[in-house]
């Protein structure tokens, strides 16, 4: 990015073939689209590693890609955050740690996304896992019920996730939700995201959301105001949130991205406008008059 950001903001991927000619140039390669998307956003969701493990070859062209103040925030194999005993999974966790090594402190924070069947039940599993994560920093998304029911079960996990500095997750989906489209794309994200209540926290220096959004950008504002409100007195007070925009297929999320960020100018002004990489041929010739 041509100036650096008091907050991290991005998509949940890089690799999307839909943003030619909106986030990246027509003539973009897939190889390519790393090195493009690191020039307008400073972070990433991992959601590639929450299904696959990249090779070691992958991971080294990454790390020569990715920025030193770029953060990629890596999901944990589901095969580790889905199994029936995250501690039995210690070893697999370290693999995995060892395997994105060479990103370095880009990897931060990790992040993992349990499932809806991991309820209260098994909270003494999850500090037994978290005390052996160690001291890399780490943000876990829940989506049981009952930690959004503002009862014993939630306030343990918040007080669990608070004394340790592990931050927790918020999804926001009530814009996605809003939306009565029938498009299949929209359909198929609602029946996949939770719907479920917003939890913004700051249990640690860098609290994380991820907005879900409406397929049609403007009717996103009404949701994004109170976030923008949010976001902008965590950076007042010095932390340093995470914010990534998703849209039903992605295919809106840099836009989305980007309306999100020219709000909040408008709350801190000063802030650094995003790169634009691709301009439109007619505005290319006008600039070398």
């Amino acid at each position: 990015m041509s100036a650096a950001l008091p907050y991290h903001l991005g998509c949940p991927s890089w690799s999307e073939a839909a943003w030619r000619a909106t986030l990246y140039p027509d003539d973009t390669r897939p190889a390519d689209f790393l090195g493009r998307y690191v020039q307008v956003f400073n972070a990433v969701e991992g959601n590639t590693t929450f299904y696959a493990r990249p090779s070691e070859q992958t991971v080294a062209r990454w790390a020569q890609q990715m920025p030193a103040d770029f953060r990629f925030c890596a999901k944990l194999p589901r095969d580790v955050s889905h199994s029936d005993d995250l501690c039995q999974q210690l070893e697999e966790v370290e693999r995995f740690r060892q395997l994105l090594a060479p990103l370095g402190a880009r990897v931060a924070p990790y992040w993992l996304q349990l499932p809806a069947s991991f309820g209260p039940t098994r909270l003494a599993e999850l500090a037994a896992f978290i005390e052996h994560w160690g001291d890399w920093p780490l943000a876990i998304e829940v989506r049981h019920p009952e930690f959004f029911a503002k009862g014993d079960a939630e306030r343990v996990l918040n007080r669990l996730l608070h004394e340790r500095g592990v931050e927790r997750i918020c999804l926001d989906s009530r814009a996605l939700f809003s939306c009565d489209s029938q498009e299949a794309a929209v359909l198929h994200a609602q029946a996949k995201k939770p719907r479920l209540p917003t939890r913004p926290t700051t249990f640690s220096q860098s609290p994380q959301l991820r907005f879900i959004g409406h397929p049609e950008l403007l009717a996103n504002d009404p949701f994004m105001a109170p976030w923008l409100d949010k976001v902008a007195a965590w950076i007042e007070q010095g932390l340093r949130p995470y914010v990534f925009a998703h849209t039903s297929d992605n295919r809106l999320a840099p836009e989305l991205a980007r309306r999100f960020h020219q709000q909040l100018s408008l709350r801190l002004p000063g802030l650094p406008e995003l790169p634009t990489l691709h301009r439109e041929p007619e505005l290319e010739q006008l600039g070398l008059l």
